[in-house]
């Protein structure tokens, strides 16, 4: 294809292994002039000398910041194609100086991260993980006649903080359930609540009316510690504390407090730290399910990001501009 962009991948080798196979490599190689070597370090000989020609750099995780150094080495880079969700790690104001374009896979990549909430939505709300563990030791058949009216999902409260990408794909996928969805986000309008189907209250009435709460907040210096002891407190009697964000966002102390004294329940992918100490209490407590931070992409789901970021470079080439661009004026606001 005369007049295909030169392009490179930057990232980690390890995590251009994971997300690119053969194939999605051919599929880039369709699209743009790429460097056959993964950039992992700017500074080297051999990296300076393909940033000076470089057009488009594919990024991923492990990709170095991209300075003003960096950029003054790369006269000729107008786009950025990320195959992660996050740009903060590399992406700095001094790109949107330059005129370079930014393109982010977060969408791609909040899929399965709300696939990963509503599963577990549907099995907090049966209480499967308590009753199988139950059962496990009971081995008898269930008296699912005396059922408490307390299981189940017909009718519940589902609680989301923050209409992120991550947030409004969890508003999509529970419309076929019977839940009725609140949501908190300082930056969406009554209009747009009522365009996505939820109920906007505010911070206090989020947790204290919700079965559920379902957080999606980014990590930003004024949402660390957001989720903290009131709001755990105000929950109600076994409601259930979702998190796929970020341990941080969660004032873990007071977390542990409300699940050791048996007081709310809790599903999370992520901890603060992460991973918590060995020795930390909640490993051992029958009312926490801890998953290793697998919500995100993983395995055959890396596919789908670098499908999305041959489709960029695809569409960028072709002079369309980006189908899921990441804006200057937004940045402080991302994860």
């Amino acid at each position: 294809m005369p007049g295909r962009p030169r392009a490179a991948l930057a990232m980690w080798t390890d995590s251009a292994d994971a997300v690119f196979d053969p194939d999605t490599l051919a599929a880039l190689g369709e699209v743009a002039d790429l460097e056959p070597r993964v950039l992992t370090d700017f500074t080297t000989d051999h990296a300076r000398a393909v940033l000076a020609d470089v057009e488009v750099l594919v990024t991923g995780w492990g990709c170095p910041a991209l300075t003003s150094a960096v950029l003054a080495d790369a006269p000729r880079l107008r786009a950025v194609v990320h195959t992660g969700g996050s740009v903060r790690g590399h992406v700095t104001p001094e790109c949107w100086d330059r005129g370079v374009v930014v393109s982010s896979a977060a969408a791609a990549n909040a899929l399965p991260v709300a696939e990963y909430a509503v599963a577990m939505i549907l099995l907090t709300g049966k209480r499967v993980l308590e009753r199988s563990r139950e059962h496990r030791v009971t081995r008898r058949e269930d008296d699912w006649l005396h059922t408490p009216k307390a299981i189940g999902n017909f009718g519940r409260t589902i609680g989301l903080l923050s209409a992120s990408t991550i947030g409004r794909r969890v508003v999509d996928l529970l419309r076929p359930f019977d839940f009725h969805v609140l949501l908190h986000d300082p930056y969406v309008t009554a209009e747009e609540a009522k365009g996505l189907g939820v109920e906007l209250v505010d911070l206090p009435a989020l947790f204290a009316r919700s079965d559920l709460v379902s957080v999606h907040t980014p990590l930003l210096p004024d949402t660390r510690g957001l989720v903290g002891r009131e709001l755990i407190d105000a929950m109600p009697p076994d409601a259930v504390l979702l998190n796929t964000a970020r341990g941080a966002v969660v004032d873990q102390a007071a977390l542990t407090d409300a699940l050791l004294e048996n007081r709310i329940r809790a599903v999370l992918d992520v901890t603060d730290p992460e991973v918590l100490p060995p020795d930390h209490p909640l490993w051992d407590s029958d009312n926490v399910l801890i998953s290793p931070h697998v919500a995100g992409s993983q395995g055959n789901e890396w596919r789908r990001l670098a499908h999305a970021a041959v489709a960029e470079v695809e569409r960028w080439a072709a002079g369309e501009g980006f189908a899921h661009p990441v804006r200057r004026e937004l940045f402080g606001q991302l994860a």
